[in-house]
């Protein structure tokens, strides 16, 4: 990280210099963002807009506190690389259980009554990404983004005991949200509270209020498949309790085991059948003492002593969907400017099996965050918050679809050889079907589709290894000035900002071109969106990856745009230019154009946006110019 820009500091660098304003009021009459709930969705959203000192951000909660126990555990590997972007990723993988392998374990041939392994694979898929798929318990990884949040030059705290009463527009108030809000504390139960707000987002779960304020309802089905989940300390012999297994009985039902963080505690998934109307009430209220019977007899031979339950919890397998994230269309069909957003379990359901719900809910809050940033900071139009609904209501679909799939083959019995006329899922199926699925439970399928910040694939064999639409896949680099091995996706913080990465073509002629345009030319929308009294690269961050090897560079040599001048002394920033590692060369692992180069530009939520070439300096501007303000009167904030 970098620091000391704007003069030499003693105190902690990961905490920032509190903005300058009024203190901290109980809760304030208007604000720019109000985001409603404090669960996966709602954190990271309100992380993002920490980031931004000059917008006011407050967070509500029904809860009197911060979630402390159980729910969701597991961590995609896009997760964390997006907590990587906000710092937190060292922190999170020291904690975590990382997932290496899953196996899977079948009725024995010899006696149904028992089970036997069957097979073990590799839990994502070597090369997918740089970090692992892990778990650790919901309430801490909430932690770490509200320490993040207390760090902030905002020093943003949730403000609890509040729920929501009623939300109205009113499209003739500067800030035409007004939510109405009730304390839930003893002390002042009852007491109402009205907000106004610029935009206001509901993260406030599967019977979010806000939701039904903005019309939009929960569409789907139940599975009508029960399923307890504990988490628990136990004595077992059973083999590969330290291990995701994925366990299907002859007739006893299936389990699923996800080994904890702390190299104790273990998740058990237990399948307690089929729900029907006439039990639906009794499995609500399925004992703990049940659940742990159930998973004793699935587990059979092996023996499982359970010491103490931490959590447990008894759900039924859901998967529904919001038509839209937003109030964009008004009750009498009218189109209009978003003002009010949904996110998370708010707008879309899922089963635990699939281990995306939370993932894809702090997606959603990534997605918007950088977008309410930039419009609220005069960056973009306001047409840009389109885009969220637009662009995370496919992914929310296509979740589900593979959720439906996975969910129904976790939930069905092992095909019984003897007599195949009954039914179910071969444990070999279930095992290859699990290797396919890799992308969806590594969190990287995501691709969101060519439209605004999107471009077309007409360019995209210049740079294969970055689909465009895609999360930028990091590859390691040497940085030119201190010669440190890293990361390039690394560099990226999630600071509301658009990269630019620049990969040399065999000359270097045209990335000499290419920094000259940026900076000087009277058409590149980078120097027209950047305000005059700001930063060379406070909108966009450009770097530059040179296929010459670093100890044959000359500093000296690189563009002026490639050693910016920052800060109010005016500081030389010397982390824009890197090499390829010597051992991994990123130009052959993400096939890039060696005699041509290529442009990757990449959004502030790490998603590639378009891959061009060097020169193409009006398809750039053409891309990028509907994105971004650069009127006039931009220039002089």
């Amino acid at each position: 990280m970098q620091f000391h820009l704007n003069g030499f500091r003693t105190d902690d660098p990961m905490i920032e210099s509190a903005a300058d304003g009024a203190p901290r009021v109980d809760m304030p009459e208007a604000v720019d963002v109000l985001i409603v709930g404090s669960g996966p969705a709602g954190l990271v959203l309100a992380a993002q807009l920490s980031q931004f000192p000059s917008i006011t951000t407050r967070i509500v909660e029904r809860r009197s506190g911060p979630l402390l126990m159980g729910q969701a555990d597991g961590v995609a590997c896009r997760t964390v690389e997006m907590f990587n972007a906000f710092g937190l990723s060292e922190r999170l993988l020291r904690e975590a259980y990382w997932v290496n392998e899953t196996v899977f374990w079948r009725p024995d041939a010899d006696d149904r009554n028992a089970i036997t392994r069957t097979g073990r694979v590799q839990d994502t898929e070597s090369g997918m990404s740089e970090f692992p798929h892990v778990i650790v318990n919901q309430a801490r990884l909430q932690s770490y983004l509200l320490d993040l949040m207390r760090r902030s030059a905002q020093r943003l705290e949730p403000d609890y005991d509040l729920e929501v009463v009623d939300v109205k527009r009113d499209d003739t108030d500067e800030y035409p949200v007004h939510v109405t809000l009730r304390r839930t504390d003893e002390a002042r139960l009852g007491e109402e509270v009205t907000v106004r707000a610029r935009y206001a987002v509901g993260c406030d779960g599967a019977r979010s209020r806000v939701r039904a304020a903005i019309g939009q309802t929960l569409i789907g089905d139940a599975a009508n498949h029960a399923w307890g989940v504990m988490d628990a300390l136990a004595v077992t012999d059973f083999p590969d309790i330290r291990l995701k297994a994925a366990i299907q009985s002859a007739s006893k039902g299936n389990l699923l085991i996800i080994p904890r963080e702390g190299g104790y505690l273990v998740r058990f998934y237990v399948d307690l059948g089929e729900v029907t109307p006439e039990n639906r009430d009794a499995i609500k209220q399925t004992t703990v003492e049940r659940i742990i019977q159930t998973a004793q007899r699935i587990l059979h031979p092996y023996s499982l002593d359970v010491k103490e339950v931490a959590w447990f919890s008894v759900y039924e397998v859901g998967q529904r969907l919001t038509e839209r994230f937003d109030d964009a269309i008004a009750a009498d069909g009218a189109t209009r400017e978003p003002r009010v957003f949904i996110a998370g379990d708010a707008c879309h359901t899922h089963s635990a099996k699939a281990g995306q719900g939370m993932n894809v809910s702090m997606q959603d809050g990534f997605n918007l965050g950088w977008k309410l940033g930039a419009v609220l900071q005069g960056r973009s139009d306001a047409s840009l918050l389109r885009t969220y609904s637009d662009e995370r209501q496919p992914v929310a679909q296509e979740l589900i679809d593979f959720d439906k799939e996975w969910s129904a083959m976790m939930a069905a019995p092992p095909k019984d050889r003897d007599h195949p006329e009954a039914g179910g899922v071969d444990p070999a199926e279930l095992q290859a079907y699990f290797v396919r699925a890799g992308r969806y439970t590594a969190g990287v399928a995501t691709r969101y589709r060519p439209g605004a910040l999107t471009g077309e694939a007409t360019h995209q064999p210049l740079a294969n290894g970055f689909t465009i639409g895609t999360r930028f896949h990091s590859s390691p680099v040497v940085r030119l000035a201190d010669a440190k091995p890293m990361h390039l996706g690394h560099v990226a913080s999630a600071d509301g900002r658009w990269r630019l990465y620049a990969f040399s073509d065999a000359s270097g002629h045209s990335l000499e071109a290419l920094c000259e345009h940026l900076a000087t030319s009277p058409e590149s929308v980078v120097r027209l969106a950047t305000p005059n009294d700001a930063d060379a690269d406070s909108v966009f961050d450009l770097r530059a990856v040179l296929q010459t090897p670093h100890r044959e560079v000359r500093l000296e040599n690189l563009h002026a745009s490639l050693l910016p001048r920052k800060g109010r002394y005016g500081l030389i920033d010397y982390e824009k230019a890197f090499t390829s590692d010597a051992s991994t060369n990123i130009f052959d692992e993400r096939g890039i154009d060696r005699e041509r180069g290529a442009l990757v530009v990449v959004r502030p939520d790490q998603y590639v946006a378009h891959v061009l070439p060097l020169d193409a300096f009006a398809k750039l501007n053409a891309f990028l110019r509907p994105i971004f303000r650069t009127d006039p009167i931009l220039q002089s904030r």
